[in-house]
């Protein structure tokens, strides 16, 4: 007996290990550089989520609250242009949860500044976005031209749990993974939330686990933008330089690929490097697309230039070939 439960002891540490370090030991390489688009008519918007969404990719900004965009990417060119997709009004005061004071006045204020929208995803019902200075996911009716705000809310429950302490570090990204909404709440503690459908209030907050090989170089460990493809949840670690695709269930990172001697290159750094940093993600079969959100913020090779960058990445080669399913 004693013999057996010594073998079922070490087995049980060996499984542990093993997890551990499958949780720890995500392969990290750099990533390839495929193309470049400088986007014209990006100035001073801040881009900060990106989707596709029916074959277009889509974005929106920081300081445009009534509107979302589409990019025309085209190989051979090293420009594109930022197109209006949609006009619509923006949504009333939510009426169902506190609203901070800064907030509210904000939202009469500023309307170019009253949504802080960092977040686009869509499913077949529509398009949805995702509201920092709300922390609320609102949908675009078409046929209205509004937005209206969907019922889960997470600002106070989040609080409680020690997440959104620091104003405009709160919810960052967005999308919608088979039936459930993800939302990435940026820094300090970083996190996810998942949002199952038909809840009300989501309560399944989920930590990230480490990669081993990942530097945040002493910046705060964070997450801005998320992604779903191929059966996979892909995160943007920002300050990291990082994508990394990771296991639905678990969170574990099965591969990370990192862009920090693309973003720091002298062709293509901000004059501030707090800016110019990843905040919009997407994924298809054509590879990962990430836009810098520069905040108004110069380039050092051409201080007229403000334009925000988006990057086309190649999977890596240890990635499959072969997707199972698309995002839509």
């Amino acid at each position: 007996m004693r013999h057996n439960l010594a073998w079922l002891a070490k087995g049980i540490f060996l499984c542990l290990a093993g997890s551990s370090a499958y949780a720890n030991g995500a392969p990290v390489q750099p990533a390839k550089l495929l193309d470049t688009w400088w986007i014209d008519g990006s100035e001073d918007l801040d881009i900060s989520g990106l989707s596709f969404c029916d074959g277009e990719l889509l974005a929106v900004a920081d300081k445009s609250s009534e509107q979302i965009y589409r990019l025309s990417v085209q190989a051979d060119t090293e420009r594109v242009t930022l197109e209006p997709k949609a006009r619509f009004a923006r949504p009333d005061l939510p009426d169902d949860q506190p609203v901070p004071l800064k907030v509210r006045a904000l939202h009469y204020a500023s309307t170019p500044l009253s949504m802080d929208f960092e977040g686009i995803t869509c499913d077949t019902s529509g398009v949805y976005l995702l509201s920092e200075r709300h922390n609320r996911i609102a949908q675009l009716d078409s046929a209205e031209k509004r937005a209206r705000w969907l019922a889960p809310r997470w600002s106070e429950s989040a609080r409680a749990r020690g997440y959104l302490q620091i104003f405009n570090a709160e919810s960052e990204g967005l999308v919608k993974a088979e039936d459930d909404f993800w939302v990435a709440l940026e820094r300090e503690p970083r996190g996810l939330l998942r949002l199952r459908r038909g809840e009300v209030v989501g309560e399944d907050f989920r930590s990230l686990p480490e990669v081993a090989d990942l530097d945040f170089r002493g910046r705060a460990e964070d997450v801005t933008a998320l992604s779903y493809y191929d059966g996979g949840l892909f995160t943007l670690e920002r300050n990291a330089f990082a994508v990394c695709r990771r296991e639905l269930t678990s969170l574990r990172a099965e591969w990370c690929v990192h862009y920090r001697d693309i973003e720091e290159a002298p062709k293509y750094v901000y004059r501030d490097t707090r800016f110019g940093k990843g905040e919009g993600l997407a994924i298809n079969q054509q590879g990962i697309f990430v836009v810098l959100d520069n905040n108004g913020v110069a380039r050092v090779a051409d201080n007229e230039d403000r334009r925000g960058l988006l990057l086309h990445l190649a999977m890596p080669k240890f990635a499959s070939d072969s997707p199972r399913n698309d995002m839509r």
